[in-house]
């Protein structure tokens, strides 16, 4: 069942950034980020959390984080002030290919951006609505890259990090995944933005879950146009329900600009190639949990990070058949790892 937030605490609001100097040296010279609050933010301005979405995520976390926010919940409403934006390159309602600053960046001709990139436009976020330093920043995937990222740039701005299913650097692994989601978009775009979704999809659950909820089973109906005699399985009928899902409601070029970007994502670059030397930096407390199944981001590549942190990062797992999805499925373990670091 999906929260319902009381109006009152809700609101979904876009915020004008200004001008933004990317990485490579490109300005993008009006940056709008699309963001949701719940609850009130304090006097002192001390109940600040930030979340950070996964790949094709948005700012409504509490559709996609279902039951963790709200009053009395794990994220309380009554008590804290959570923010969570619409990354930049996405597509529901920041700059992005889809809603470009300017005709030169529209589409395909976006500019190249990282993930240290959409957390700089983030932390001018922060500022507008008055936060000097978050409480807790917390995200998954993309989006633990993206936390990771926040305490190493503004590590003054972070008390608490908590980082679900995400590693310090994509991996050779992860970067072919997404190479050949990239290739499939750049080849078809519509067509390829389906075939996309269905190979990350497939990083994203865990075999022994596919195998038992689908088995070889075929579908007797609503198979699309096939050769006379072909069989359409369970499972191709799942995956083309996913594909159809993402189509309807993102941008090809900003899947390939969000997943280059987390291809490149890597906090090595730049500061030491010594993961914990460049690790060194990162401010506040630190919680990092893998998923037990997740072969995406497997639980040895995310202890590899948690062990790099400074002293005192705890780590923990997330006990699931789901596969990388158990960050967002396993609602009752995650929360209590939230409540965890939020007590720390």
């Amino acid at each position: 069942m999906t929260t319902v937030v009381p109006e009152t605490s809700h609101r979904t609001r876009t915020a004008r950034l200004g001008a933004l100097t990317l990485e490579t040296g490109v300005v993008l010279p009006d940056v709008t980020l699309a963001y949701d609050t719940y609850g009130v933010l304090s006097p002192q301005r001390d109940n600040a959390i930030l979340i950070e979405h996964a790949l094709t995520g948005d700012s409504h976390a509490h559709e996609w984080w279902d039951g963790l926010i709200g009053p009395g919940r794990t994220l309380d409403t009554d008590r804290w002030f959570v923010v969570c934006a619409n990354v930049l390159g996405g597509c529901s309602g920041s700059t992005g290919p889809a809603d470009p600053t300017s005709a030169e960046h529209a589409g395909s001709a976006f500019p190249l951006i990282t993930v240290r990139d959409t957390v700089h436009a983030e932390l001018r976020l922060a500022d507008q609505l008055g936060i000097d330093v978050w409480h807790t920043v917390l995200g998954g995937s993309m989006g633990g890259a993206r936390a990771l990222e926040t305490a190493l740039i503004a590590p003054d701005r972070v008390a608490r990090t908590g980082v679900f299913a995400a590693p310090a650097f994509s991996d050779a692994d992860q970067i072919a995944w997404g190479h050949i989601q990239i290739a499939a978009i750049r080849a078809d775009r519509e067509r390829g933005l389906g075939i996309a979704r269905q190979i990350a999809h497939l990083t994203y659950r865990a075999d022994a879950e596919l195998n038992h909820r689908f088995e070889a089973r075929q579908q007797a109906t609503n198979a699309p146009a096939q050769e006379p005699g072909e069989r359409y399985y369970a499972i191709q009928s799942y995956l083309d329900h996913q594909a159809g899902k993402l189509q309807g409601r993102f941008d090809p070029d900003s899947y390939v600009t969000l997943s280059q970007a987390l291809m490149d994502h890597d906090v090595r670059r730049g500061r030491d190639a010594d993961l914990r030397r460049a690790l060194a930096g990162a401010g506040g407390r630190f919680l990092v949990a893998a998923v037990t199944s997740d072969r995406l981001y497997t639980p040895p590549q995310v202890r590899l990070l948690a062990d790099s942190l400074p002293a005192g990062a705890e780590f923990r797992t997330i006990t699931s058949w789901a596969g990388h999805d158990g960050f967002l499925t396993e609602s009752d373990q995650v929360g209590a790892l939230i409540s965890e670091l939020l007590a720390s």
